[in-house]
């Protein structure tokens, strides 16, 4: 685990309670088969959900938290399809790259449309309106559904990632099966388990990652400049 303490550093970013519980959470997993933030993506959702069965329903699509981790580093937008998702992300947002953090909700109509709800409606809009974003769906299979409509009649650009873990048992699975079938960049949770609170810990976890990752980053441009031109 990291425990530098300089500006930046791990130890500004978590608090000692977190600390010790991932230390307790890795002992408890024991060997996962996983490495570096694919590990400590699966050690925040347990922490967050308190749910130790939860590493065989972890999916991780192929170069997705690679996908994210430049896309956040990047600045790109965060949208959720609850506020209760977005206030659990922005803290960590702030504490790091600023990234803009929004609920879809905050386009969605008044009243749900007519064999719709107000989150695919929201979704619509606001893929519109920030192509690239980091997509989290914690609640709503229908928000899930709609992206992955507009994506595949080429109306949106894809997203940079998508988080799709929606918790329930109506359109749940269906919508899982349909974003594990899609070629997008995707972290989800199979079965009926999910929730804001997931998706937030899977957002806050890339997030960490990326901000701890930008030195190393940075070092590594300056040596490049350094020795010119190859």
């Amino acid at each position: 685990m990291d425990s530098i303490d300089s500006s930046g550093s791990a130890a500004s970013l978590d608090h000692p309670i977190f600390q010790e519980s991932v230390r307790r959470i890795r002992a408890w997993l024991g060997s996962t088969g996983l490495e570096g933030v694919e590990q400590e993506l699966l050690e925040r959702l347990v922490h967050s959900s308190g749910d130790l069965t939860l590493a065989p329903d972890l999916r991780l699509g192929p170069g997705a938290c690679a996908a994210g981790l430049k896309a956040l580093a990047a600045g790109a937008p965060i949208l959720t399809d609850t506020a209760m998702a977005a206030a659990a992300v922005a803290p960590m947002a702030r504490r790091t790259f600023a990234n803009p953090v929004h609920s879809v909700l905050a386009w969605a109509p008044a009243v749900a449309p007519a064999g719709g709800t107000r989150a695919a409606a929201g979704m619509e809009r606001a893929l519109l309106e920030h192509p690239g974003a980091v997509v989290l769906v914690g609640s709503a299979p229908t928000a899930l559904e709609r992206l992955l409509e507009l994506v595949e009649a080429g109306t949106i650009a894809a997203p940079a990632l998508v988080i799709g873990m929606p918790v329930g048992f109506v359109g749940v699975a269906e919508s899982k099966r349909h974003l594990a079938a899609s070629a997008l960049p995707q972290i989800r949770l199979e079965g009926s388990k999910g929730g804001a609170g997931l998706v937030a810990a899977a957002a806050n976890a890339l997030l960490r990652r990326a901000w701890l990752d930008q030195p190393a980053q940075v070092q590594v441009a300056q040596d490049q400049a350094a020795l010119g031109p190859p």
